[in-house]
């Protein structure tokens, strides 16, 4: 029994003695923190997403009090959050609200399978063992990394395997855009109008593209020969828009076989 309550007081003196310390050198080593720095603090919104390039709304808010980062950054916090900490800071910028945007519509239904894949359950994980799931080697693997990553809850996979967007709940904080191995995902701006490609299948080989996704870009070039603007190029196989020339007629989506043409701001958001 003696032993017991010795071991105790010894326990208890020590935590004693620790807690001390710890606090005297707390005091004696700790960092002033800057008051511009905590002032800019109070102005974000807390997700810590790293959207903005750094490890957490702290760091963003130094970096920004130390002169090594804008007051743009913060795609969570949008035009109110960089007004706010251009009040603070005296000087001005907007930013551009943005959302991201599958180009992809391979789903289970269109896109078939290479063959039974039982390796490691992710899409970084398939890619990295296999090359991918499908026959289409550009595609949505489908297992859902994007939507472990989205901290807002707007990313959740469908039925037909493909994540689907919430875009009332998107910030644009590009998390999603950076987890998916195949670059699908694109960081699109939420006030952009016009024709977007919803595919990403360079294969130049019409024969085998029809092969590998039902509903995948031909390259039959019957978008770039009858747009009415002009604004539609063949790059690496995939027909890019030019959006300043653009003016959403809908002729690429109606001539387009395989529909992969979408007008954003119709079909899309």
């Amino acid at each position: 029994m003696n032993i017991v309550l010795i071991t105790a007081i010894f326990a208890a003196v020590l935590a004693f003695i620790l807690g001390a310390a710890l606090g005297f050198f707390k005091k004696v080593f700790a960092v002033p923190e800057d008051p511009l720095a905590g002032q800019l603090r109070e102005c974000l919104p807390g997700a810590n997403c790293g959207a903005c390039g750094f490890p957490g709304c702290d760091a963003y808010a130094a970096a920004i009090a130390s002169g090594n980062a804008g007051i743009t950054s913060c795609s969570v916090g949008g035009a109110a959050t960089a007004e706010k900490l251009s009040a603070i800071m005296g000087v001005s910028g907007s930013v551009i609200p943005v959302m991201a945007v599958l180009a992809c519509q391979g789903s289970s239904l269109h896109a078939p399978k290479k063959g039974n894949y039982t390796g490691l359950q992710t899409c970084r994980g398939a890619k990295l063992s296999s090359g991918g799931t499908k026959l289409c080697s550009w595609g949505c693997l489908g297992f859902g990394d994007c939507t472990l990553v989205c901290q807002f809850g707007a990313l959740k996979l469908g039925e037909n395997g493909l994540p689907k967007v919430d875009y009332s709940k998107c910030t644009g904080c590009k998390l999603c855009i950076a987890e998916c191995p195949q670059m699908l995902l694109r960081e699109v701006p939420r006030d952009r109008h016009g024709a977007m490609v919803l595919c990403s299948n360079r294969n130049p080989i019409k024969p085998m593209v029809s092969k590998t996704c039902r509903i995948a870009c031909i390259k039959c070039g019957l978008c770039v020969k009858n747009c009415p603007e002009q604004c539609i190029t063949m790059e690496n196989n995939i027909p890019v828009v030019d959006y300043s020339k653009c003016t959403s007629c809908g002729t690429c989506t109606e001539k387009c076989p395989t529909k992969v043409f979408k007008i954003v701001e119709r079909d899309v958001v």
